[in-house]
């Protein structure tokens, strides 16, 4: 059976201007792309988020490369639990001592201030100490969590399971879970929330473009925008391997929750659009400045600007020239303090002096 996690509640419901667009659905469907998932995933259904937007495809990289893929990790963590090891081998005595000390046990590590030139004995051992002390704090906090969150994570599981219990196959299902880009997009209901629902087709469409499927296997697809679901992806291959969905059921497609209608589904297999040309067109602009970004060491530049312009989608009374004009400006100036002139670096990237049907560069 498939595992049951418990999903977490979905967002409220939706302002009065949400309300009222719910009387104009007269057909009693939602609105295209939304559809009805397939019959097939309802038991996966059950076990995801509803405050998450989900993607799903099937990675048909070759499974030696997968492994070469993991291999890496693999070894990073393993290096990173060795390095905790000798660290503790190496310093834990030391530190017992200091603790021994602390407490009114004399021992080697105890140094008497007044019986010694504060100089040239107690202010070289507090810059020893506090920068081992600073060290192992940094250790701890900071890289310590790799090992733990790769072996032991268990909320959405970890890479470990995954691969224990999948292991490494020609055709894989791969979930993606959205992350921070979902608290404002998928706030209200987004069968009815005009904006939010084009924010969450944006990053969909960036997402699942069919040139970053080919480029990337489904390890390398975790990012700022979209991370992995372990649990949900080893769910999936037990539905597999128990004959309750085939691959078909899976080759792309993305799934959000509406209060209204349940979960839904966004077709995105066999060539399915989610967007009108026109935002075709401004994807792959998107992605070329985003290459252009990451080329220059400055990706985290391109996601700030993302954060930037969804910000001001999700506002009431739509994203107007007017605001586009006002985001335009902050654009600049975040991309300035960085040593960046937007609208030459845009259009040295992208061949164009703006982003298609906007009347801003900046947006």
């Amino acid at each position: 059976m498939v595992k049951q996690r418990k999903p977490a509640k979905s967002a409220a419901a939706g302002s009065s201007s949400t309300t009222k667009k719910r009387s104009k659905l007269s057909s009693g469907k939602p609105p295209a792309p939304l559809q009805s998932p397939p019959e097939a995933l309802k038991p996966l259904l059950e076990t995801l988020e509803e405050k998450h937007a989900y993607l799903i495809h099937v990675d048909d990289k070759p499974a030696a490369f997968k492994r070469q893929i993991f291999a890496v990790p693999v070894a990073m963590n393993l290096a990173i639990i060795g390095l905790f090891c000798w660290r503790v081998y190496t310093m834990g005595e030391w530190y017992l001592q200091l603790m021994a000390s602390t407490l009114g046990y004399p021992n080697e590590t105890t140094i008497i201030a007044a019986d010694h030139d504060f100089w040239q004995v107690v202010a070289p051992a507090i810059a020893w100490r506090s920068a081992h002390f600073l060290l192992d704090t940094v250790l701890f906090i900071f890289v310590w969590p790799w090992p733990v969150d790769f072996f032991l994570a268990s909320r959405h599981g970890n890479p470990v399971n995954w691969r224990w219990n999948v292991g490494f196959r020609d055709d894989e299902v791969v979930v993606r879970r959205s992350r921070r880009w979902d608290t404002a997009a998928l706030k209200h209901d987004v069968a009815f929330n005009d904006n939010g629902r084009d924010q969450m087709l944006q990053q969909i469409a960036l997402a699942a473009s069919p040139e970053y499927l080919r480029e990337k296997t489904g390890y390398l697809m975790m990012n700022k925008a979209w991370n992995l679901d372990w649990g949900v992806m080893v769910d999936a291959t037990v539905m597999l391997d128990k004959k309750m969905a085939t691959l078909d059921d899976f080759r792309l497609l993305a799934l959000v929750h509406s209060e209204e209608f349940g979960w839904l589904a966004i077709d995105l297999s066999d060539g399915a659009k989610p967007l009108a040309p026109e935002e075709e067109a401004r994807r792959k602009q998107i992605f070329l400045f985003r290459d252009a970004l990451t080329a220059v060491g400055k990706e985290d530049l391109f996601y700030r600007w993302i954060e930037v312009v969804q910000y001001e989608v999700t506002k009431p009374g739509g994203f107007t020239p007017e605001r586009q004009a006002v985001v335009a400006k902050e654009v600049r100036e975040l991309f300035g303090k960085e040593g960046i002139d937007f609208d030459e670096f845009w259009k040295e990237s992208v061949g164009t002096d703006g982003i298609a049907g906007m009347d801003n560069a900046g947006m």
